[in-house]
């Protein structure tokens, strides 16, 4: 991933009053906007999600009982 696209990427810290839905939709958005052409939306998404979220949204990513291997799991 390029540091510029991922300064793109909005920012979630699962905190109370953050809207899940509209982070993703951004999300998204981004993520279609500036895909390469050779590479399938889902894989961009799956690679860029763990750069949006921090503090207790990250940590609720990365202590998963068993890994999220793809954007329909996610």
């Amino acid at each position: 991933m390029k540091s510029k696209f991922i300064e793109l990427l909005p920012k979630f810290q699962g905190l109370d009053g953050e809207n899940p839905h509209k982070h993703l939709h951004e999300f998204m958005v981004i993520c279609v906007t500036t895909k390469p052409s050779d590479v399938s939306k889902y894989e961009v998404y799956m690679r860029a999600f763990p750069f949006t979220l921090y503090d207790v949204a990250r940590e609720w990513l990365y202590y998963q009982p068993t890994p999220i291997v793809s954007w329909e799991e996610m």
